[in-house]
């Protein structure tokens, strides 16, 4: 089942990759940003409840994808790039086995432990 999911998110990655390639950015954006999204780890300086809770906001595909659709609507193509690169750092980080967190600390996730085979 873990491969089955690792190929999913690969393919919702490509899915991202395809969207940020619709919008009229220079690829080197599309490199420069993919990462920005992890700049929310800074909330665990705060604590793990706050650090989950950031985490959590700038990971959550439904944030992005409501992000996209309002930039869309808007005809604001700044705004869907934000969401292009929450959803596809989303799926690359869940590819990698880094999901959702919970508030017990960094390394509990919705996929499971981050570190532990088994």
């Amino acid at each position: 089942m873990e491969t089955t999911l690792k190929i999913e998110e690969f393919g919702l990655f490509l899915f991202g990759i395809y969207l940020f390639n619709q919008l009229d950015y220079a690829w080197w954006w599309f490199l420069v940003l993919i990462l920005t999204p992890d700049l929310s780890m800074i909330g665990y300086a705060f604590g793990n409840k706050s650090g989950a809770f950031l985490y959590n906001l700038f990971h959550h595909r439904a944030i992005a994808l409501v992000l996209y659709l309002a930039g869309i609507y808007s005809s604001n193509n700044l705004i869907q790039l934000t969401g292009i690169i929450l959803f596809a750092h989303s799926s690359m980080d869940r590819m990698m086995g880094y999901g959702l967190k919970y508030e017990t600390g960094f390394k509990f996730t919705h996929l499971g432990e981050i570190g532990k085979k088994g």
